[in-house]
């Protein structure tokens, strides 16, 4: 993974606006991404009276027409990037720059077009919609979520009454997730998730249907992954959050790094952008 460094530092080519100073904290890297391309191939047409809903696509049987014209989307785009143990980084954009692309990928669940990703250690990935079963109760998805983890029973029953705790569902722990609001799905979630330690914590926009308390309660609880030299990927359209959180900002735009660096000052330039 050294080599990999090296080899990057020694990419030629114009850097991103505000790419890490060279007095940035090092370490032990956790993520390399180098020269990542994203690509989505997506059928069908733009027109409304082309869109492939079943109708049109049996019209275009019996017609003995083809399928809808692929279109390629360049989500990510030639993105490099470094992390390293202690790091939060929060990933910042407009709907549609990539972000929650980059996040995929970094987890191992979308395959790069062309370039690589290097992780140290097993990625695991938070959102919005992270996999919870709605027909089980909040204790049910608790133990099923830490045994996915790769949590001991031992460790379950040690964490359990945290999880309930940090998360807030008190008695709804008894009811089933569908039951639940989209607060106290997204606070049960991000609760199991972050009740181990990970080697890189990626969460996408799980912190945004959160309450204020528990946004406060999270944010403490990423900075302890952080101490105990975890590495933190944060998407979230609350610049605050993620200005109180993380110690170093990347600005995405149509799929590039357009700038990398300290939150402050990352931030102020993607606000008046």
């Amino acid at each position: 993974m050294a080599e990999l460094i090296e080899e990057l530092s020694q990419v030629k080519g114009e850097e991103p606006t505000g790419m890490r100073p060279v007095d940035a904290p090092t370490g032990t890297p956790t993520v390399i991404v180098d020269d990542l391309h994203i690509v989505y191939r997506v059928y069908g047409a733009a027109t409304d009276a082309e869109k492939g809903n079943a109708v049109n696509a049996l019209t275009r049987i019996i017609k003995r027409q083809g399928r809808p014209q692929m279109k390629e989307v360049h989500a990510v785009q030639g993105v490099t990037l470094v992390s390293y143990h202690g790091d939060a980084i929060g990933i910042v954009g407009r709907n549609g720059s990539g972000k929650s692309t980059l996040l995929r990928a970094i987890a191992g669940l979308l395959p790069p077009h062309s370039g690589s990703v290097y992780t140290d250690g097993q990625p695991s990935l938070l959102g919005v919609n992270a996999a919870l079963m709605r027909e089980l109760t909040g204790e049910r998805n608790i133990v099923l979520g830490c045994y996915a983890m790769g949590m001991t029973p031992a460790e379950v029953r040690e964490k359990y009454q945290e999880i309930v705790d940090f998360s807030g569902i008190d008695e709804f722990v008894q009811l089933p997730m569908s039951t639940y609001s989209s607060g106290m799905g997204a606070r049960l979630r991000f609760a199991i998730s972050s009740a181990k330690t990970h080697d890189v914590l990626l969460i996408d926009e799980a912190l945004a249907t959160g309450d204020r308390e528990f946004r406060k309660k999270s944010e403490e609880r990423i900075k302890q992954i952080r101490e105990s030299a975890g590495t933190v990927f944060l998407v979230a359209h609350d610049l605050k959050v993620i200005e109180e959180t993380c110690n170093r900002v990347i600005w995405l735009h149509k799929g590039k790094i357009k700038m990398d660096g300290d939150p402050t000052e990352v931030i102020a330039a993607y606000n008046k952008g």
